[in-house]
């Protein structure tokens, strides 16, 4: 990442070279002419810290969970391999591990406001005692899920005379020899939903005579079982934006458009308003927060964005109530540049700490600009991202694609930084001190089939790039690179692998999986 010093050399020279991105792994992908079921559009998307663990959130409030495989059996050496900076040529293999239903659909009766299930957010917790825990939220209500596995339990051997007990009846009750069985056939039944062993202590109708003692008890496969911890609800009047876990591990933050509140993992029926940008005439609002992100070591620091493209740093050391900010991270507006899209532009929809916490990383609509915490002048880089779209914003109001919410994410060393796009493409672009590295991506099968690259700034000037009548209806055309895109494909949620060169990225109900 941008800074000085001797240690910093050679990992900028390495930053400098373009990865050479490969296809891993799909899941969920689309026939040709399938129709996607809204419910099953993909809203959220997080590696857990290892990168072991990825889980997705979509629209119909599912939360799914997948687990790398590829680690299982030579974990350690891999992990140490990796330490060296040394590859191996096998790439990430993850497999579907388990689903949960996280929300349901609910009704406001005070507001009369239909709260719908979608996941907004995901966020890992802590793993304790081979169970995971993650946090997942819509628009209202948050919830703490723990995933653990157990043990099901089953009379294998009933040690039974049979020849005494089959002419008097059935040998066991039902419980046991049908129901178990029934469930076989589909991979579980109730009691094995529950989490709980179920044995069946009824004696057979031969009697005490019939029954040979011990019955032997063997422990099957196991079943995983989400169960739902803690409900953080009835906290928030706006749509809760950004969830983000503290450092120390016990509490969290919750965003929505005017305040932040402060959690405690344990403590489910009250919280700390510690940021109201609320004013005291509404008429007065200028701003709203957009996302709001806990520093990755010092648990009290957190940032969190605006609509008008400014981040602001906040030390809860400082007061109760954090209205005031220690830093303020903004662009100074360009003297005769200011236009009916400016502010819409302008507005952050998600906000990224590197791992070493010194850099920001924001995206608002046209770009990526890269903060350094100890520098509050401006960003230290802006990256180009939607440049060729400036002579179209009329038309991407009008079909409300401006107000798209796109999300940005760095690798673990902070060399590079990611964002998605229109025509489910991404980009990817480095962050070393004097890289040129921008590649364009696509999430299929082939991501290079439409790679180009590309310089951080445009290369065409404005007069030049295509121009088209305003048509509302209109959502394709061609951007700077001569590709055709479309409005209607979007690649908003993407996540980078904390510590390798592996994307997961989600295309409508699709995830998909690279590296490099």
């Amino acid at each position: 990442m941008i800074g000085g010093g001797e240690e910093a050399t050679t990992p900028a020279a390495e930053g400098s070279q373009p990865l050479d991105w490969k296809f891993a792994q799909v899941f969920g992908e689309r026939t040709a002419g399938e129709e996607v079921q809204e419910v099953d559009i993909i809203s959220a998307i997080e590696f857990d810290r290892t990168g072991d663990h990825l889980a997705t959130g979509d629209r119909g409030g599912r939360v799914v969970l997948f687990e790398r495989t590829d680690t299982r059996d030579h974990g350690g050496q891999r992990r140490e391999l990796e330490r060296m900076d040394y590859s191996n040529g096998r790439h990430p293999e993850f497999r579907y591990k388990t689903e949960f239903q996280s929300h349901e659909p609910e009704f406001d009766y005070l507001k009369s406001l239909e709260i719908e299930e979608k996941i907004n957010k995901i966020r890992w917790c802590q793993a304790a005692n081979g169970a995971l825990f993650l946090l997942s939220t819509n628009d209202k209500t948050i919830k703490f899920w723990k995933v653990q596995e157990k043990k099901v339990k089953k009379v294998c051997d009933l040690n039974m005379d049979l020849s005494r007990a089959m002419g008097n009846g059935p040998v066991v009750s039902s419980s046991i020899s049908a129901s178990s069985k029934s469930c076989m056939a589909n991979g579980g039944c109730d009691e094995r939903s529950s989490g709980y062993s179920s044995i069946d202590t009824s004696l057979p109708s031969g009697g005490l005579s019939s029954l040979r003692l011990p019955m032997v008890v063997t422990s099957h496969e196991t079943s995983l079982v989400a169960r739902c911890r803690r409900i953080y609800a009835h906290a928030h009047d706006y749509h809760i934006n950004s969830i983000s876990n503290n450092s120390d591990g016990e509490t969290f933050i919750s965003a929505d458009d005017l305040r932040i509140n402060l959690w405690n993992l344990e403590i489910s029926n009250q919280s700390f308003n510690i940021v109201d940008v609320k004013p005291a005439n509404m008429e007065d609002l200028t701003e709203v927060i957009t996302s709001a992100e806990f520093h990755p070591t010092h648990c009290n620091t957190l940032a969190y964005s605006s609509s008008r493209g400014s981040v602001r740093l906040i030390d809860m050391r400082q007061s109760a109530l954090c209205d005031t900010h220690s830093k303020l991270f903004e662009e100074p507006e360009v003297p005769g540049t200011r236009s009916f899209f400016t502010e819409i532009i302008a507005s952050i929809s998600d906000i990224k700490f590197a791992k070493d916490g010194r850099h920001i990383l924001s995206r608002d609509y046209m770009t990526l600009k890269l903060w350094d915490i100890n520098m509050d002048r401006g960003p230290v880089a802006t990256f180009q991202v939607h440049e060729y779209l400036r002579p179209k914003l009329c038309d991407l109001y009008e079909n409300d694609s401006i107000f798209d919410k796109f999300e940005c994410c760095l690798s673990g060393d902070g060399q590079r930084v990611a964002t998605g796009s229109y025509s489910n493409l991404f980009r990817v672009f480095g962050c070393s001190e004097g890289s040129t590295e921008a590649t364009t991506l696509e999430a299929s099968k082939n991501p290079m089939r439409r790679q180009v690259q590309t310089p951080t700034r445009p290369s065409k000037s404005l007069s030049t790039l295509p121009r088209v009548l305003r048509r509302g209806a209109d959502t394709s055309g061609v951007d700077a690179n001569g590709n055709a895109f479309d409005f209607t494909t979007k690649l908003l949620h993407l996540a980078w692998h904390p510590t390798e060169n592996s994307i997961a990225c989600a295309a409508s109900n699709s995830l998909y999986m690279y590296y490099a």
